[in-house]
């Protein structure tokens, strides 16, 4: 999409609901799936909005992204699969500059946490 025909949506949607990335529902996935890598994006403009928000195990916060639009939808790119992955701003603590949030980081140090406690006792 080029940017004109993005501004001009963002125009028309002024005043609409803001759907924002929703960081917990990523980490549940990222935990659950055991990813290589996740892109996080708004879909109808992917190639102005996305990047790796992780990558090898490892969180990547150093990439640009942007992840809230009252048009377009913010997903995920797991593994080469798209998915949603949005709530409405009026459902979370969410502001421009939110990215891995304490909450998010936090499910995914557990796993971290599990994985090296059962390294350590020869488990998998």
């Amino acid at each position: 999409m080029d940017s004109v025909f993005a501004m001009a949506m963002g125009m028309a949607s002024e005043g609409n609901p803001l759907k924002v990335f929703d960081w917990k529902k990523c980490a549940e996935i990222i935990r659950d799936e055991k990813p290589q890598e996740v892109e996080a994006g708004l879909s109808e403009d992917w190639e102005y909005t996305g990047g790796v928000i992780f990558k090898d195990g490892e969180i990547v916060e150093d990439e640009y992204t942007y992840l809230a639009s009252s048009w377009a939808t913010p997903m995920i790119l797991v593994d080469g699969c798209y998915r949603d992955c949005y709530v409405m701003q009026s459902e979370t603590e969410w502001h421009c500059g939110t990215k891995w949030p304490n909450e998010a980081k936090s499910i995914l140090a557990a796993v971290a946490a599990r994985e090296r406690k059962g390294a350590g006792n020869g488990s998998l």
